[in-house]
C-alpha cells in the first residue's frame, strides 16, 4: 500500500525559507517520478514541481516558483524534498506529495505552509 507522509510545513515570514519532506513507502521509490502540488483556499490544486527518476535526472517547476523552489530526492531514504526560499504571501497553501503509478495518483495528507508577517 502506497503511503506518502509530508512534514516540514509551518508559519514563516515573507522572504523566509522552509524545507518540506515526503517519506514514501509501499512502492519502489527510485523507479517513479515524484511531485509536489499545492492548494490554496478557494483555488484548485496546482502542480508545483516534479523530479524524475535519478536515471533521467530532470526537474520541472511551475513558473511561479522557478528560481525560488528546488525539488530533490534521496532514494536511499525514500524521501523527496521541496526546498522553498524567498517565500511570498501567495505561496500560502497546503502542500501535497504525489506519485503516479499505473495511471493512479497517490497523495499524502498534506502539510500547511503559511507565509505571513
Amino acid at each position: 500500500q502506497v503511503q506518502l507522509v509530508e512534514s516540514g510545513g509551518g508559519l514563516v515570514q515573507p522572504g523566509g525559507s522552509l524545507r518540506l519532506s515526503c517519506a514514501a513507502s509501499g512502492f519502489t521509490f527510485s523507479m517513479y517520478a515524484m511531485s509536489w502540488y499545492r492548494q490554496a483556499p478557494g483555488r484548485e490544486r496546482e502542480l508545483v514541481a516534479t523530479v524524475t527518476t535519478s536515471t533521467i535526472g530532470r526537474t520541472d517547476y511551475a513558473d511561479s516558483v522557478k528560481g525560488r523552489f528546488t525539488i530533490f530526492r534521496d532514494n536511499a531514504k525514500n524521501t523527496v524534498y521541496l526546498q522553498m526560499n524567498s517565500l511570498k504571501f501567495e505561496d500560502t497553501a497546503v502542500y501535497y506529495c504525489n506519485v503516479w503509478r499505473f495511471g493512479v495518483a497517490s497523495w499524502g495528507q498534506g502539510t500547511q505552509v503559511t507565509v505571513s508577517s
